[in-house]
């Protein structure tokens, strides 16, 4: 390793390093139990975990791995006496005064704690500085959207893990593609993470493009590339096959309260599996993945499509996304009448709005290195290109799905969008006459930091459900477009309602 590699690794970067992670605790772990109600999709996932704990066959839209680990985490914890009220239904209700959250958002709320401490490193390998990587990570730390889901039992938090830690690898391969050992090691581990992605939401396959973009930093070597796809597909594999067959192995009961008297459309082939216990036969596995990716694509094409001239509509276009558009009330309650508690997917406008900029302006150093070449030239214009090209990637798919979408949906190019910040801070050298030193770089991200701060203390009572009246509530609906309405508010897009609906 390089004296420069090696200058990483100090005692001021371990430092930073545990800010970062007494940060993300007290933002995503402590008390994440709280509220204890349901919210959102917890509905769907805690019928699913429960599905798991007693052995019930079932299918689902998403594919298993973040569904068995919020059984994991209840398992585990197991705070509640009972753990199979809800194995006849997909859709959990009436939850009982005394039921426990805190084992089914354990694990979501676990990984979204870590995944700022992953984002530290990403920052530093592209930094090099752990004061400026700390101050980075205030995007992910102090963003209120991410915080209030990914306390959930969701299927986000250990996806943005996932993800984060696949761009973590990503990095770490182009770091030691010269030494060998390491170089293999961090390939297996590529291919493993990319598994974890796949497992949990199929929304993860954009990540797919970081294996063109490795091939391409080891042309012409056929020997390493042949060696890397080894690797790689080694580790996915292994991890794919086993958390789809862990998945198929426990679901052995039929109950027949369930859609298609408990078979969820499984084939004649499928059904003889079940009938004759062999769902953990491995020789069984490609009939029973392929019908469970046929009940995926039948899920969808089920889901309704975005009707903004809906008044309950939760869903938003994609190109809102970038600037938070739209909130989602996830819950509320009122304890006197005057005043509100609300769980709201809102954003941090400052993170959302920065980072928005910083991929705008991204494009346009990219643009601007074809054009007209810079002196000097970009530094970092091979991860400039990766990370900015997933990014318009991921919009170019999501634009040819036609279910609803949500905000939330924007996660994964916004994690993208982090990336991409860290990489322009690094590109401006230069401001018209200003030259940004080092020093300025510092004052500026602390600026920054600052004002992250601040705009999340602004937004905290929606993140952590804390009481507002209906004054302080308005003062917060900075943007219209946002459409962070009241309990006595009613939605009104007029960039998009007033086009699709016509009054």
């Amino acid at each position: 390793m390089s004296a420069q590699k090696s200058s990483l690794w100090t005692m001021h970067t371990f430092l930073f390093l545990g800010f970062v992670i007494l940060l993300s605790y007290l933002t995503y772990f402590h008390h994440y139990w709280e509220p204890q109600a349901v919210f959102w999709d917890e509905n769907y996932h805690v019928a699913s975990a429960q599905k798991y704990l007693n052995g019930v066959y079932f299918m689902e839209q998403h594919p298993p791995l973040g569904k068995l680990l919020i059984a994991a985490g209840e398992k585990i914890l197991h705070p509640n006496a009972r753990a199979d009220q809800y194995i006849g239904t997909d859709y959990a209700t009436n939850f009982p005064t005394d039921f426990s959250f805190a084992g089914y958002r354990f694990f979501s709320a676990f990984l979204g704690w870590w995944t700022a401490s992953l984002l530290f490193l990403i920052f530093l390998l592209i930094t090099r500085n752990p004061l400026l990587s700390s101050f980075l990570s205030f995007f992910y730390i102090f963003d209120n959207a991410l915080i209030v889901h990914i306390r959930g039992a969701m299927l986000e938090g250990p996806l943005e893990f996932f993800c984060t830690a696949m761009i973590l690898v990503f990095l770490f391969l182009l770091e030691y593609r010269e030494r060998q050992r390491l170089f293999f090691l961090w390939s297996v581990l590529f291919g493993v993470v990319f598994a974890l992605i796949m497992t949990t939401k199929i929304l993860g396959l954009i990540f797919i493009l970081l294996v063109p973009s490795i091939l391409w930093q080891l042309l012409p070597n056929w020997r390493k590339i042949g060696r890397f796809l080894l690797c790689f597909a080694l580790g996915f594999l292994v991890v794919y096959i086993t958390v789809w067959q862990i998945h198929f192995a426990l679901g052995k009961k039929i109950v027949s309260s369930l859609p298609d008297n408990g078979y969820y459309q499984a084939s004649p082939e499928y059904k003889q599996i079940l009938a004759t216990g062999r769902s953990s036969s491995l020789l069984a596995f490609p009939i029973m993945l392929r019908d469970s990716y046929g009940y995926i694509a039948h899920y969808n094409r089920g889901t309704p499509r975005l009707d903004l001239c809906k008044p309950d509509e939760n869903g938003s276009p994609f190109f809102d996304w970038p600037i938070g558009a739209r909130a989602i009330n996830y819950r509320w309650e009122t304890p006197d009448g005057n005043t509100y508690r609300y769980l709201y997917l809102q954003s941090n406008p400052v993170v959302w709005l920065t980072t928005f900029a910083a991929v705008i302006l991204a494009i346009c150093l990219l643009v601007g290195s074809f054009l007209a070449p810079p002196r000097p030239p970009l530094t970092h214009r091979f991860l400039l290109l990766v990370f900015t090209g997933l990014y318009v990637s991921f919009f170019v798919a999501i634009s040819r799905i036609t279910r609803v979408l949500y905000l939330y949906h924007y996660f994964i190019p916004l994690l993208l969008g982090f990336v991409i910040a860290a990489i322009v801070l690094m590109e401006v050298k230069k401001v018209g006459r200003w030259n940004i030193t080092e020093h300025a770089q510092t004052f500026g991200l602390l600026v920054l930091a600052g004002l992250i701060f601040v705009s999340f203390q602004f937004y905290r009572p929606l993140t952590y459900y804390e009481p507002l009246t209906d004054a302080q509530f308005a003062r917060r609906a900075i943007l219209p477009v946002w459409e962070l309405s009241s309990v006595h508010g009613t939605r009104t897009n007029a960039l998009a309602v007033a086009k699709t609906c016509g009054n």
